[in-house]
Protein backbone atom coordinates (compact mmCIF):
# COMPACT_ATOMS: atom_id res chain seq x y z
CA UNK A 1 0.00 0.00 0.00
CA UNK A 2 1.51 3.29 -1.22
CA UNK A 3 1.22 6.37 0.83
CA UNK A 4 0.01 10.14 -0.39
CA UNK A 5 -0.42 13.04 0.94
CA UNK A 6 -2.08 16.10 -0.51
CA UNK A 7 -1.08 19.57 0.08
CA UNK A 8 -2.86 22.89 -1.27
CA UNK A 9 -4.00 25.88 0.24
CA UNK A 10 -7.92 25.77 -1.24
CA UNK A 11 -9.84 23.54 0.49
CA UNK A 12 -12.32 22.33 -2.75
CA UNK A 13 -8.71 21.52 -4.24
CA UNK A 14 -7.77 19.18 -1.44
CA UNK A 15 -11.82 17.66 -1.14
CA UNK A 16 -11.73 17.60 -5.11
CA UNK A 17 -8.13 15.60 -4.67
CA UNK A 18 -9.25 13.31 -1.90
CA UNK A 19 -12.82 12.12 -3.64
CA UNK A 20 -11.49 11.94 -7.47
CA UNK A 21 -10.04 8.40 -7.55
CA UNK A 22 -10.85 5.56 -5.74
CA UNK A 23 -7.56 5.44 -3.66
CA UNK A 24 -7.82 2.05 -1.86
CA UNK A 25 -8.71 0.08 -5.01
CA UNK A 26 -5.43 1.42 -6.01
CA UNK A 27 -3.12 0.37 -3.49
CA UNK A 28 -2.93 4.13 -1.75
CA UNK A 29 -3.94 5.43 1.19
CA UNK A 30 -4.31 9.02 2.23
CA UNK A 31 -1.65 9.70 5.17
CA UNK A 32 -2.33 13.25 5.57
CA UNK A 33 -3.73 16.45 4.18
CA UNK A 34 -2.04 19.73 4.36
CA UNK A 35 -2.93 23.59 3.36
CA UNK A 36 1.03 25.00 2.68
CA UNK A 37 4.36 23.16 2.30
CA UNK A 38 5.10 23.85 6.30
CA UNK A 39 2.32 21.51 7.30
CA UNK A 40 2.97 19.13 4.17
CA UNK A 41 6.60 19.13 5.70
CA UNK A 42 5.78 17.91 9.62
CA UNK A 43 3.77 15.38 7.88
CA UNK A 44 6.44 13.77 6.04
CA UNK A 45 8.28 13.63 8.34
CA UNK A 46 6.54 12.13 10.30
CA UNK A 47 4.15 9.33 7.95
CA UNK A 48 6.71 9.31 5.43
CA UNK A 49 4.49 9.35 2.17
CA UNK A 50 4.96 7.93 -1.17
CA UNK A 51 3.76 10.12 -3.64
CA UNK A 52 3.24 13.95 -2.56
CA UNK A 53 0.61 15.83 -4.46
CA UNK A 54 1.46 19.60 -4.20
CA UNK A 55 0.38 22.84 -5.17
CA UNK A 56 3.72 24.65 -6.85
CA UNK A 57 2.08 27.87 -4.95
CA UNK A 58 0.92 28.23 -1.51
CA UNK A 59 1.67 30.83 1.81
CA UNK A 60 3.98 30.14 4.18
CA UNK A 61 6.15 27.20 2.38
CA UNK A 62 5.26 27.10 -1.83
CA UNK A 63 5.31 23.42 -3.29
CA UNK A 64 8.61 24.38 -4.82
CA UNK A 65 10.40 25.11 -1.63
CA UNK A 66 8.76 22.00 -0.28
CA UNK A 67 10.61 19.80 -3.35
CA UNK A 68 13.81 21.75 -2.53
CA UNK A 69 14.25 21.12 0.67
CA UNK A 70 13.06 17.15 0.49
CA UNK A 71 15.81 16.92 -1.94
CA UNK A 72 18.67 19.04 0.12
CA UNK A 73 17.33 17.34 3.68
CA UNK A 74 17.34 13.85 2.50
CA UNK A 75 20.12 13.65 -0.11
CA UNK A 76 20.92 10.14 0.56
CA UNK A 77 17.21 8.34 2.08
CA UNK A 78 14.05 8.09 0.69
CA UNK A 79 11.96 10.71 -0.95
CA UNK A 80 8.95 10.54 -2.13
CA UNK A 81 7.53 11.21 -5.73
CA UNK A 82 5.98 15.09 -6.34
CA UNK A 83 3.06 15.89 -8.17
CA UNK A 84 2.99 19.38 -9.24
CA UNK A 85 -0.66 21.30 -9.14
CA UNK A 86 -0.50 24.70 -11.06
CA UNK A 87 -1.83 27.14 -12.93
CA UNK A 88 -0.81 28.53 -16.39
CA UNK A 89 0.45 31.81 -14.53
CA UNK A 90 2.65 29.62 -12.15
CA UNK A 91 4.23 27.39 -14.82
CA UNK A 92 7.39 28.97 -14.96
CA UNK A 93 7.58 27.72 -11.01
CA UNK A 94 6.28 24.27 -12.25
CA UNK A 95 9.61 24.02 -14.69
CA UNK A 96 11.77 24.65 -12.17
CA UNK A 97 10.00 21.81 -10.23
CA UNK A 98 10.50 19.76 -13.50
CA UNK A 99 14.66 19.91 -12.82
CA UNK A 100 14.26 19.22 -9.46
CA UNK A 101 12.82 15.89 -11.01
CA UNK A 102 9.46 15.88 -10.01
CA UNK A 103 7.69 12.99 -11.28
CA UNK A 104 4.89 15.03 -13.01
CA UNK A 105 2.76 17.95 -13.07
CA UNK A 106 -1.00 18.55 -13.58
CA UNK A 107 -2.48 21.78 -14.94
CA UNK A 108 -5.18 22.43 -12.23
CA UNK A 109 -7.94 23.94 -14.90
CA UNK A 110 -7.25 20.62 -16.65
CA UNK A 111 -7.93 17.98 -14.03
CA UNK A 112 -9.96 15.09 -14.32
CA UNK A 113 -9.57 11.77 -12.85
CA UNK A 114 -8.34 10.04 -16.10
CA UNK A 115 -5.29 12.55 -15.92
CA UNK A 116 -5.00 12.71 -12.30
CA UNK A 117 -4.70 8.34 -12.96
CA UNK A 118 -2.55 8.38 -15.50
CA UNK A 119 -0.36 11.02 -13.29
CA UNK A 120 -0.08 8.73 -10.14
CA UNK A 121 0.47 5.57 -12.36
CA UNK A 122 3.62 7.46 -13.30
CA UNK A 123 5.01 8.37 -9.89
CA UNK A 124 4.21 4.57 -9.22
CA UNK A 125 5.97 3.33 -11.93
CA UNK A 126 9.15 5.52 -11.11
CA UNK A 127 8.55 4.32 -7.22
CA UNK A 128 9.08 0.40 -8.69
CA UNK A 129 11.18 1.03 -11.18
CA UNK A 130 13.83 3.47 -9.44
CA UNK A 131 15.77 2.36 -5.77
CA UNK A 132 15.99 5.96 -6.02
CA UNK A 133 12.49 5.91 -4.92
CA UNK A 134 11.26 2.86 -3.48
CA UNK A 135 11.09 1.83 0.20
CA UNK A 136 13.78 -1.49 -0.66
CA UNK A 137 16.33 1.12 -1.00
CA UNK A 138 16.83 4.83 0.03
CA UNK A 139 19.62 6.25 -1.36
CA UNK A 140 19.14 8.67 -3.84
CA UNK A 141 21.04 9.98 -6.36
CA UNK A 142 21.02 13.82 -6.19
CA UNK A 143 19.90 16.30 -8.92
CA UNK A 144 23.23 17.10 -10.19
CA UNK A 145 23.56 13.62 -10.41
CA UNK A 146 20.76 13.16 -12.79
CA UNK A 147 21.06 16.36 -14.18
CA UNK A 148 24.96 14.20 -15.57
CA UNK A 149 22.55 11.78 -16.71
CA UNK A 150 20.70 14.16 -18.88
CA UNK A 151 24.11 15.40 -20.43
CA UNK A 152 25.46 12.03 -20.71
CA UNK A 153 23.16 11.42 -23.55
CA UNK A 154 23.39 15.01 -25.25
CA UNK A 155 27.40 14.34 -25.80
CA UNK A 156 26.23 10.88 -26.83
CA UNK A 157 24.01 12.23 -29.59
CA UNK A 158 26.51 15.29 -30.63
CA UNK A 159 29.85 12.94 -30.50
CA UNK A 160 31.91 15.03 -27.95
CA UNK A 161 33.36 12.16 -25.96
CA UNK A 162 37.13 12.14 -26.09
CA UNK A 163 37.17 8.14 -26.16
CA UNK A 164 35.44 4.69 -25.66
CA UNK A 165 37.21 4.89 -22.28
CA UNK A 166 36.26 7.84 -21.35
CA UNK A 167 32.12 6.84 -22.96
CA UNK A 168 32.50 3.18 -20.94
CA UNK A 169 33.66 4.56 -17.50
CA UNK A 170 30.41 7.13 -17.72
CA UNK A 171 28.43 4.47 -18.94
CA UNK A 172 29.06 2.90 -15.51
CA UNK A 173 29.37 5.34 -12.85
CA UNK A 174 26.47 7.11 -14.38
CA UNK A 175 24.24 3.79 -14.24
CA UNK A 176 23.19 4.03 -17.47
CA UNK A 177 23.44 0.30 -18.90
CA UNK A 178 23.30 0.23 -22.80
CA UNK A 179 24.03 -3.37 -23.86
CA UNK A 180 21.41 -3.87 -26.85
CA UNK A 181 21.69 -5.54 -30.15
CA UNK A 182 21.00 -2.27 -31.86
CA UNK A 183 20.36 1.33 -31.17
CA UNK A 184 18.38 3.88 -33.65
CA UNK A 185 17.73 7.01 -33.34
CA UNK A 186 14.52 9.66 -34.56
CA UNK A 187 15.30 13.64 -34.83
CA UNK A 188 11.54 14.90 -34.38
CA UNK A 189 9.85 18.35 -34.48
CA UNK A 190 6.18 19.62 -33.27
CA UNK A 191 4.70 21.92 -34.38
CA UNK A 192 1.10 23.69 -33.25
CA UNK A 193 0.07 27.14 -34.77
CA UNK A 194 -2.63 28.13 -32.52
CA UNK A 195 -0.23 27.38 -29.37
CA UNK A 196 2.42 29.36 -31.11
CA UNK A 197 0.17 32.70 -30.93
CA UNK A 198 0.16 32.03 -26.87
CA UNK A 199 2.26 33.41 -24.16
CA UNK A 200 5.24 31.60 -23.75
CA UNK A 201 4.14 30.37 -20.22
CA UNK A 202 1.05 28.65 -22.50
CA UNK A 203 3.11 27.33 -25.19
CA UNK A 204 5.58 25.26 -22.28
CA UNK A 205 2.53 24.18 -20.93
CA UNK A 206 1.04 22.54 -23.68
CA UNK A 207 4.03 21.45 -26.17
CA UNK A 208 4.95 19.72 -22.70
CA UNK A 209 1.88 18.15 -22.84
CA UNK A 210 1.99 17.05 -26.10
CA UNK A 211 6.22 15.83 -25.94
CA UNK A 212 4.03 13.58 -22.70
CA UNK A 213 1.49 12.58 -24.97
CA UNK A 214 4.32 11.41 -27.64
CA UNK A 215 6.32 9.01 -24.99
CA UNK A 216 3.08 7.71 -23.24
CA UNK A 217 2.33 6.75 -27.18
CA UNK A 218 5.42 5.55 -27.65
CA UNK A 219 5.61 3.36 -24.65
CA UNK A 220 2.42 2.09 -25.43
CA UNK A 221 3.06 0.92 -29.21
CA UNK A 222 6.38 -0.95 -28.07
CA UNK A 223 5.53 -2.33 -25.18
CA UNK A 224 6.06 -6.14 -25.56
CA UNK A 225 8.25 -5.72 -28.78
CA UNK A 226 11.88 -6.12 -27.43
CA UNK A 227 12.41 -2.48 -28.09
CA UNK A 228 12.46 0.35 -25.73
CA UNK A 229 12.96 3.73 -26.13
CA UNK A 230 14.86 6.52 -24.18
CA UNK A 231 13.71 10.36 -25.35
CA UNK A 232 15.91 13.28 -25.21
CA UNK A 233 14.71 16.91 -24.83
CA UNK A 234 16.77 19.75 -27.04
CA UNK A 235 14.50 22.22 -26.87
CA UNK A 236 10.85 22.99 -26.07
CA UNK A 237 9.53 21.93 -29.90
CA UNK A 238 12.63 19.53 -30.64
CA UNK A 239 13.89 16.42 -29.46
CA UNK A 240 15.33 12.86 -30.48
CA UNK A 241 14.26 8.90 -29.50
CA UNK A 242 16.88 6.46 -28.93
CA UNK A 243 15.22 3.50 -29.74
CA UNK A 244 16.95 0.16 -28.03
CA UNK A 245 16.59 -3.47 -29.64
CA UNK A 246 16.37 -6.01 -27.64
CA UNK A 247 17.06 -8.59 -30.86
CA UNK A 248 18.34 -7.97 -34.32
CA UNK A 249 16.25 -10.73 -36.14
CA UNK A 250 14.51 -9.45 -39.51
CA UNK A 251 15.68 -5.74 -38.29
CA UNK A 252 16.63 -4.24 -41.82
CA UNK A 253 13.15 -5.09 -43.22
CA UNK A 254 11.02 -3.68 -39.96
CA UNK A 255 9.17 -1.00 -40.25
CA UNK A 256 7.05 -1.43 -37.12
CA UNK A 257 8.75 1.77 -36.03
CA UNK A 258 7.15 3.69 -39.07
CA UNK A 259 3.94 2.68 -38.49
CA UNK A 260 4.17 3.44 -34.86
CA UNK A 261 5.24 7.31 -35.59
CA UNK A 262 2.52 7.28 -38.45
CA UNK A 263 0.17 6.56 -35.35
CA UNK A 264 1.58 8.68 -32.88
CA UNK A 265 1.87 11.54 -35.81
CA UNK A 266 -2.18 10.76 -36.23
CA UNK A 267 -2.84 10.78 -32.04
CA UNK A 268 -0.92 13.74 -31.59
CA UNK A 269 -2.94 15.93 -34.27
CA UNK A 270 -6.21 14.51 -32.36
CA UNK A 271 -5.53 15.09 -28.89
CA UNK A 272 -3.14 18.68 -29.74
CA UNK A 273 -3.72 19.62 -32.64
CA UNK A 274 0.43 19.06 -32.66
CA UNK A 275 1.93 18.05 -35.84
CA UNK A 276 4.76 16.20 -36.20
CA UNK A 277 8.37 16.36 -38.44
CA UNK A 278 10.19 12.98 -37.72
CA UNK A 279 12.96 11.93 -39.55
CA UNK A 280 14.07 7.82 -38.74
CA UNK A 281 18.25 7.12 -38.57
CA UNK A 282 20.38 4.55 -39.77
CA UNK A 283 20.46 1.34 -36.98
CA UNK A 284 23.55 1.08 -35.56
CA UNK A 285 25.45 -1.66 -33.83
CA UNK A 286 27.53 0.00 -31.09
CA UNK A 287 26.26 3.21 -28.47
CA UNK A 288 28.79 4.93 -29.50
CA UNK A 289 28.17 5.00 -33.11
CA UNK A 290 24.33 6.35 -32.05
CA UNK A 291 25.38 9.33 -33.19
CA UNK A 292 25.73 8.23 -36.55
CA UNK A 293 22.18 7.56 -36.27
CA UNK A 294 21.47 10.89 -35.23
CA UNK A 295 23.20 12.33 -37.90
CA UNK A 296 21.38 10.55 -40.53
CA UNK A 297 18.05 10.76 -38.67
CA UNK A 298 18.51 14.80 -38.62
CA UNK A 299 19.61 14.25 -42.59
CA UNK A 300 16.39 12.42 -43.46
CA UNK A 301 14.61 15.16 -41.24
CA UNK A 302 16.15 17.82 -43.20
CA UNK A 303 15.00 16.72 -46.62
CA UNK A 304 10.86 16.86 -45.53
CA UNK A 305 9.92 20.04 -47.02
CA UNK A 306 6.34 20.11 -46.01
CA UNK A 307 5.52 21.23 -42.13
CA UNK A 308 4.94 17.26 -41.29
CA UNK A 309 5.82 14.44 -41.60
CA UNK A 310 8.28 11.37 -41.46
CA UNK A 311 11.22 10.38 -43.49
CA UNK A 312 13.59 7.12 -43.66
CA UNK A 313 17.18 8.04 -43.57
CA UNK A 314 16.98 4.49 -45.62
CA UNK A 315 14.55 6.10 -48.45
CA UNK A 316 15.95 9.26 -49.13
CA UNK A 317 18.76 9.38 -51.57
CA UNK A 318 22.25 10.34 -50.19
CA UNK A 319 23.09 13.62 -52.48
CA UNK A 320 19.05 15.09 -51.38
CA UNK A 321 20.23 16.96 -48.16
CA UNK A 322 23.58 17.16 -46.00
CA UNK A 323 23.85 18.31 -41.86
CA UNK A 324 26.60 19.87 -40.50
CA UNK A 325 28.30 17.44 -38.44
CA UNK A 326 29.51 19.45 -35.17
CA UNK A 327 32.13 16.72 -34.75
CA UNK A 328 34.92 18.25 -36.55
CA UNK A 329 34.87 21.35 -33.36
CA UNK A 330 33.91 18.33 -30.96
CA UNK A 331 37.01 18.77 -28.59
CA UNK A 332 37.42 22.46 -28.62
CA UNK A 333 32.84 22.85 -28.44
CA UNK A 334 32.99 20.38 -25.05
CA UNK A 335 35.80 22.19 -23.33
CA UNK A 336 34.80 25.61 -24.17
CA UNK A 337 31.27 24.66 -22.75
CA UNK A 338 32.36 22.95 -19.60
CA UNK A 339 34.79 25.17 -18.83
CA UNK A 340 32.92 28.36 -19.56
CA UNK A 341 35.96 29.38 -22.10
CA UNK A 342 34.61 32.68 -23.66
CA UNK A 343 37.53 33.12 -25.63
CA UNK A 344 37.74 29.27 -27.01
CA UNK A 345 33.97 29.41 -27.77
CA UNK A 346 34.18 32.62 -30.04
CA UNK A 347 37.10 30.82 -31.89
CA UNK A 348 34.60 27.41 -32.38
CA UNK A 349 32.01 29.93 -33.72
CA UNK A 350 33.90 32.12 -35.56
CA UNK A 351 35.10 28.60 -37.50
CA UNK A 352 31.59 27.34 -38.07
CA UNK A 353 30.64 31.30 -39.27
CA UNK A 354 33.51 31.31 -41.70
CA UNK A 355 32.64 28.09 -42.77
CA UNK A 356 29.01 29.27 -44.08
CA UNK A 357 30.42 32.56 -45.30
CA UNK A 358 32.65 30.74 -48.01
CA UNK A 359 29.22 28.38 -48.94
CA UNK A 360 26.71 30.77 -48.82
CA UNK A 361 24.57 28.62 -50.90
CA UNK A 362 24.02 25.90 -47.81
CA UNK A 363 21.20 27.40 -45.95
CA UNK A 364 20.25 24.50 -44.67
CA UNK A 365 23.52 23.24 -43.23
CA UNK A 366 23.92 26.57 -41.95
CA UNK A 367 20.57 26.47 -40.26
CA UNK A 368 20.83 22.82 -38.94
CA UNK A 369 24.40 24.06 -37.39
CA UNK A 370 23.06 27.26 -35.49
CA UNK A 371 20.05 25.00 -33.96
CA UNK A 372 22.86 22.09 -32.74
CA UNK A 373 24.70 24.61 -31.30
CA UNK A 374 21.67 26.10 -29.62
CA UNK A 375 20.58 23.01 -28.66
CA UNK A 376 23.74 21.90 -26.95
CA UNK A 377 23.99 25.51 -25.29
CA UNK A 378 20.56 24.69 -23.47
CA UNK A 379 21.42 21.26 -22.37
CA UNK A 380 25.16 21.99 -21.54
CA UNK A 381 24.41 24.82 -19.36
CA UNK A 382 22.88 25.15 -15.92
CA UNK A 383 19.41 26.55 -16.23
CA UNK A 384 20.37 27.21 -20.48
CA UNK A 385 16.87 27.91 -21.67
CA UNK A 386 16.43 30.54 -18.98
CA UNK A 387 19.85 31.59 -19.79
CA UNK A 388 19.50 31.53 -23.66
CA UNK A 389 15.57 33.16 -23.22
CA UNK A 390 17.45 36.04 -21.06
CA UNK A 391 20.04 36.99 -23.58
CA UNK A 392 17.54 37.08 -26.79
CA UNK A 393 14.88 38.87 -24.60
CA UNK A 394 14.93 41.54 -27.17
CA UNK A 395 13.82 39.45 -29.91
CA UNK A 396 10.00 38.92 -29.84
CA UNK A 397 10.22 35.23 -30.13
CA UNK A 398 13.56 34.85 -27.97
CA UNK A 399 16.40 32.18 -28.94
CA UNK A 400 13.29 30.53 -30.93
CA UNK A 401 14.30 33.40 -33.53
CA UNK A 402 16.79 31.30 -35.40
CA UNK A 403 13.84 29.14 -36.92
CA UNK A 404 12.93 32.91 -38.57
CA UNK A 405 15.86 33.03 -40.36
CA UNK A 406 15.27 32.49 -44.13
CA UNK A 407 18.90 32.57 -45.85
CA UNK A 408 22.31 31.92 -45.18
CA UNK A 409 23.17 35.34 -44.65
CA UNK A 410 20.13 35.87 -41.88
CA UNK A 411 21.78 33.03 -40.31
CA UNK A 412 25.35 33.69 -40.35
CA UNK A 413 24.34 37.12 -38.42
CA UNK A 414 22.28 35.00 -35.75
CA UNK A 415 25.17 33.24 -34.73
CA UNK A 416 27.16 36.36 -34.66
CA UNK A 417 24.23 37.68 -31.94
CA UNK A 418 24.63 34.06 -30.19
CA UNK A 419 27.95 34.33 -30.21
CA UNK A 420 28.67 37.75 -28.63
CA UNK A 421 25.89 37.21 -26.18
CA UNK A 422 26.98 33.51 -24.55
CA UNK A 423 30.55 34.50 -24.42
CA UNK A 424 29.82 37.77 -22.29
CA UNK A 425 27.41 35.54 -20.59
CA UNK A 426 30.42 33.14 -20.20
CA UNK A 427 32.28 35.61 -18.42
CA UNK A 428 29.83 36.98 -16.07
CA UNK A 429 28.99 33.44 -14.96
CA UNK A 430 32.28 31.58 -15.47
CA UNK A 431 33.13 32.11 -10.89
CA UNK A 432 29.83 30.77 -10.11
CA UNK A 433 29.90 28.00 -12.66
CA UNK A 434 33.71 27.04 -10.99
CA UNK A 435 32.41 26.89 -7.87
CA UNK A 436 29.55 24.94 -8.68
CA UNK A 437 31.64 22.60 -10.64
CA UNK A 438 33.70 22.09 -6.81
CA UNK A 439 30.69 21.93 -4.44
CA UNK A 440 28.72 19.12 -7.43
CA UNK A 441 32.29 16.99 -7.17
CA UNK A 442 32.17 16.98 -3.65
CA UNK A 443 28.88 16.08 -3.89
CA UNK A 444 30.08 13.36 -5.66
CA UNK A 445 32.23 12.23 -3.65
CA UNK A 446 30.01 11.98 -0.81
CA UNK A 447 28.15 9.34 -2.44
CA UNK A 448 30.93 7.43 -3.79
CA UNK A 449 33.28 7.29 -0.67
CA UNK A 450 33.22 3.66 -1.50
CA UNK A 451 35.15 4.03 -4.81
CA UNK A 452 38.53 5.03 -5.84
CA UNK A 453 37.84 8.48 -6.73
CA UNK A 454 40.64 9.30 -9.08
CA UNK A 455 41.38 12.38 -10.45
CA UNK A 456 40.92 11.86 -14.12
CA UNK A 457 37.97 9.46 -13.81
CA UNK A 458 35.94 12.16 -11.98
CA UNK A 459 36.81 14.70 -13.78
CA UNK A 460 35.73 13.28 -16.82
CA UNK A 461 32.31 12.30 -15.52
CA UNK A 462 32.03 16.27 -15.81
CA UNK A 463 33.90 17.00 -18.97
CA UNK A 464 36.77 18.79 -17.71
CA UNK A 465 40.11 18.08 -18.27
CA UNK A 466 41.61 17.00 -14.71
CA UNK A 467 44.50 19.68 -14.66
CA UNK A 468 41.62 21.90 -14.61
CA UNK A 469 39.18 20.05 -11.82
CA UNK A 470 42.54 20.12 -9.47
CA UNK A 471 43.08 23.75 -10.31
CA UNK A 472 39.93 24.93 -9.37
CA UNK A 473 39.53 22.82 -6.41
CA UNK A 474 43.19 24.37 -5.02
CA UNK A 475 41.69 27.71 -5.70
CA UNK A 476 37.68 27.03 -5.03
CA UNK A 477 38.31 25.21 -2.06
CA UNK A 478 40.37 24.98 1.05
CA UNK A 479 42.38 21.97 0.10
CA UNK A 480 43.38 20.02 -2.85
CA UNK A 481 41.39 17.77 -4.84
CA UNK A 482 43.63 14.61 -3.58
CA UNK A 483 44.01 15.79 0.52
CA UNK A 484 40.21 16.44 0.20
CA UNK A 485 39.82 12.46 -0.66
CA UNK A 486 41.62 11.28 2.16
CA UNK A 487 39.87 13.61 4.36
CA UNK A 488 36.54 12.32 3.44
CA UNK A 489 38.10 8.72 3.65
CA UNK A 490 39.43 8.72 6.31
CA UNK A 491 36.26 10.82 8.16
CA UNK A 492 34.05 7.81 6.81
CA UNK A 493 36.46 5.36 8.25
CA UNK A 494 36.21 6.76 11.45
CA UNK A 495 32.06 6.69 11.35
CA UNK A 496 32.43 2.95 10.49
CA UNK A 497 34.42 1.95 13.44
CA UNK A 498 32.73 4.26 16.01
CA UNK A 499 29.21 2.49 14.66
CA UNK A 500 30.27 -0.79 14.50
CA UNK A 501 32.12 -3.84 15.42
CA UNK A 502 34.62 -4.05 12.01
CA UNK A 503 37.69 -5.13 11.13
CA UNK A 504 40.05 -2.81 9.77
CA UNK A 505 41.02 -4.89 6.43
CA UNK A 506 37.04 -4.54 6.08
CA UNK A 507 37.02 -0.84 6.61
CA UNK A 508 39.92 -0.46 3.89
CA UNK A 509 38.21 -2.48 1.45
CA UNK A 510 34.49 -0.31 2.02
CA UNK A 511 36.42 2.34 1.31
CA UNK A 512 38.62 1.32 -1.78
CA UNK A 513 41.75 1.57 -0.20
CA UNK A 514 44.51 -0.90 -2.29
CA UNK A 515 44.91 -2.88 0.67
CA UNK A 516 45.10 -2.55 5.09
CA UNK A 517 48.69 -1.60 4.94
CA UNK A 518 48.33 1.24 2.77
CA UNK A 519 44.90 2.27 4.77
CA UNK A 520 46.63 2.01 7.68
CA UNK A 521 49.72 3.94 6.94
CA UNK A 522 47.42 6.89 5.33
CA UNK A 523 44.82 7.17 8.12
CA UNK A 524 47.80 7.22 10.69
CA UNK A 525 49.40 9.97 8.92
CA UNK A 526 45.98 11.68 9.14
CA UNK A 527 44.61 10.83 12.68
CA UNK A 528 48.42 10.46 14.66
CA UNK A 529 47.52 6.70 15.85
CA UNK A 530 46.54 3.91 13.83
CA UNK A 531 43.70 1.93 12.79
CA UNK A 532 43.87 -0.46 15.46
CA UNK A 533 45.07 1.97 18.28
CA UNK A 534 42.32 4.01 17.19
CA UNK A 535 39.80 1.00 17.45
CA UNK A 536 41.16 0.40 20.95
CA UNK A 537 40.65 3.54 22.20
CA UNK A 538 37.10 3.50 21.17
CA UNK A 539 36.60 0.08 23.53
Amino acid sequence: MYKLLIIDDEPLVQAGIRSMLPWEELQISVCGIASNGQLGWEIMEREHPDIVITDVKMPVMSGLELLKKTRDAYPHNDYPAFIILTSYEEFQMAKEALTYHAADYLVKIELTPETLKESVMRAIEIIAKSPALSNSEKKSPSTDFQMLQEKFFIRLLHNLYDSPQQFEMLMHDLNIPLSYAAYQCCYFEMRNDSIDKMDIQKQIVLYANSYQMLQKIMDKYIAGQQIHACFVTLDRKHGAVILLYDTVSDIGSDTRIDSYLQQICASLISYYKTTLKIGIGTIVSEPLAIADSYQSARAAFASITAPSGIANISNVKSDSCMVFNLSIVKDDLSRAFSEYDETLLGAVLDQVIALFEEHPSHYVQALDAACNLLFLSISLMPNGEALLSSLFEDYYDGYRSIYRQSTTEQVIIWLHQFRDRLCESFIEHKKEHRHHIVDNVKKYIETHISQRLNLNDVAAIYGISPNYLSSLFKKYNYCGYSEYITERKIAEAKRMMQNGNVKVYEVADALGFENAFYFSKVFKKVEGVSPTEYLNRLK
